[in-house]
């Protein structure tokens, strides 16, 4: 009977965090499209502006956002850089601690005024790392045990994810795929997952209603073209290898910098860039689950395709770098669109595509790449199939999905989330080794500035 009423308070708490990360996890996605789209109409329709003094002003408020956030970062809660998901593993193998009290408002404010200011970054990282430190915070107000407290970190993660994109089966596959050497699996685990991944859903669907965010059905697709998507994700996994281990030297290289100069040069830098490029190219700009939609339907040529997959990749790779909050998902699932749409696009011009052939392959794409780069293959499978609402083209999305998988790891890939923390862990180890010629730092600054 005591192990009955346990779990049924496990259970509520698991209900309960999910309802919370849901609410705050829509306030923050409400927060984020809202001040998106307020600034640049602030200064084009409010203040009038135009031309060189348009772009100058923009520049200016992008940058100013991007340096306040990596203060907040900074100055509080270091480990609440980048996407906050290897932080989450870390603690969940017990490697690292989620101050959630510090975290929680650092991650909110701070990835509101990042991914606001146009840089390319997901919003599902701030809800994922938000919905571990809520989860926290019970833990600690109930005095669960270690396990316990760790079974709930992934609850709360699965929580911030199902309430980033409204897919709550993806959520609850993400915590037994990609955290499968972290999580203490046992039923009263595995059933608070499930449980905090409905109720967020829940909450978010009562808020944002019940759409899939990218919202692109297409019907299924003739066989014939089933070895198109074969090729198509042996493409995406050296593409995936590529991905991971450029943003890896981007940010060692972006570090070098700020050891050698100031950390906040970089950022200002992007930000400045950003801004211009918020009215100059805004398909360069901001997390792009709208503009993988928009370029899926408007069939723009394969030049433009091409400079968009460019300029994507980079910005992707300067914004992540910068070390603000935010998260890399809808970046890779927009960047795999438009990659998708190249592939179709150039396959079209010597090679007729069926109807909707050309949105098909965008939209295994998706789960090709984040396959190759997340290394959670049936993740990316379902999280492109709630994503889109395309369950007609499961066996296509399939064969993409998993040919990536098995050329990004024949490759030598590894999945960037292991990758990011292992970094994490090496540089705090470095860190602790060389001793401070300065005296002790508060503890949020003593925290390993590029822990992502």
């Amino acid at each position: 009977m005591a192990n009955l009423s346990g779990n049924a308070a496990y259970y509520v708490a698991a209900i309960l965090i999910g309802a919370a990360v849901g609410l705050v996890g829509s306030a923050f996605h409400l927060g984020v499209d809202a001040l998106a789209h307020g600034w640049p109409s602030f200064l084009d329709h409010t203040l009038g502006l135009d031309g060189v003094a348009l772009y100058a002003a923009a520049a200016v408020v992008a940058a100013v956002m991007a340096l306040v956030a990596l203060w907040l970062v900074r100055r509080f809660a270091p480990e609440a850089a980048g996407s906050g998901v290897p932080e989450i593993e870390g603690a969940m193998e017990g490697l690292r601690e989620v101050h959630w009290r510090r975290v929680l408002p650092v991650k909110f404010f701070g990835g509101l005024l990042a991914l606001s200011s146009g840089m390319v970054l997901g919003r599902e990282g701030p809800t994922i790392h938000i919905g571990a430190s809520i989860a926290k915070g019970v833990s600690d107000l109930m005095g669960w045990t270690a396990r316990d407290m760790r079974g709930l970190l992934a609850a709360g993660g699965a929580a911030g994810l199902a309430a980033a994109f409204n897919a709550p089966l993806a959520a609850v596959l993400f915590v037994i795929e990609e955290t499968r050497r972290q999580f203490p699996y046992s039923a009263r685990t595995y059933i608070a997952v499930v449980l905090s991944s409905i109720a967020s859903a829940i909450a978010t669907e009562s808020i944002t209603g019940n759409v899939p965010f990218m919202l692109l059905v297409v019907p299924d697709v003739p066989m014939g073209m089933y070895p198109l998507f074969v090729l198509l994700g042996v493409i995406l996994g050296a593409v995936g290898v590529g991905f991971n281990r450029t943003l890896v030297w981007s940010l060692d290289t972006v570090r070098r910098i700020g050891l050698r100069w100031s950390f906040y040069i970089f950022p200002a830098v992007v930000g400045l860039v950003v801004g211009v490029l918020v009215f100059a190219l805004p398909e360069a700009t901001k997390g792009g689950e709208i503009l993988a939609v928009e370029l899926a339907k408007e069939g723009r040529p394969l030049g433009i395709l091409a400079l968009i997959v460019l300029l994507r990749f980079t910005m992707t790779m300067a914004s992540y770098s910068t070390g603000v909050t935010g998260g890399i998902f809808a970046p890779i699932l927009a960047l795999a669109t438009t990659i998708g749409l190249c592939y179709g696009t150039a396959i079209d011009t010597v090679m007729p595509l069926p109807e909707h052939g050309l949105q098909a392959l965008a939209i295994a794409a998706m789960g090709g790449l984040f396959s190759a780069t997340i290394g959670a293959p049936m993740v990316g499978v379902v999280l492109v199939m709630e994503l889109t609402g395309s369950y007609g083209i499961l066996v296509p999305v399939l064969l993409t999905t998993i040919f990536a998988n098995m050329v990004a790891q024949w490759l030598g890939g590894r999945p960037i989330y292991e990758i990011l923390l292992d970094r994490t862990l090496a540089l705090e180890a470095q860190a602790s080794e060389t001793p401070p010629a300065a005296p002790a730092p508060s503890p949020a600054a003593a925290q390993p500035q590029e822990a992502r």
